[in-house]
């Protein structure tokens, strides 16, 4: 069986992704993304990429599948760049099965 991967984001930072053969779905940050995420959901994507930007205003979305174990929403940087977004997700995951903040620099 195969996992159906998606990519959520503005044209610019998505449209690459359909030659390798990802679903791709534009979306502007200013219309949620939770009937198209619950959607790709209900369809069995198991793997949904979105730009931290869309991620940064819907993060209710991602708070509503944290902790399902399908489809994970992971954040990828736009075509602008990097937010942090996807970091800081790491470090608190992270922090939340260790204990401990592992990567905190002194």
């Amino acid at each position: 069986m195969q996992t159906k991967i998606a990519v959520i984001g503005d044209r610019g930072s998505v449209l690459g992704f359909k030659a390798i053969g990802f679903g791709v779905f534009e979306a502007d940050k200013e219309v949620s993304i939770a009937p198209l995420v619950s959607d790709l959901a209900k369809k069995e994507y198991g793997i949904i990429f979105v730009t931290e930007e869309l991620i940064a205003v819907n993060l209710d979305v991602v708070e509503q599948y944290k902790d399902h174990m399908l489809p994970a929403i992971i954040p990828i940087p736009g075509k602008n760049g990097s937010l942090g977004i996807g970091m800081e997700n790491i470090h608190k995951n992270v922090e939340r099965a260790v204990g401990a903040d592992i990567f905190q620099t002194q």
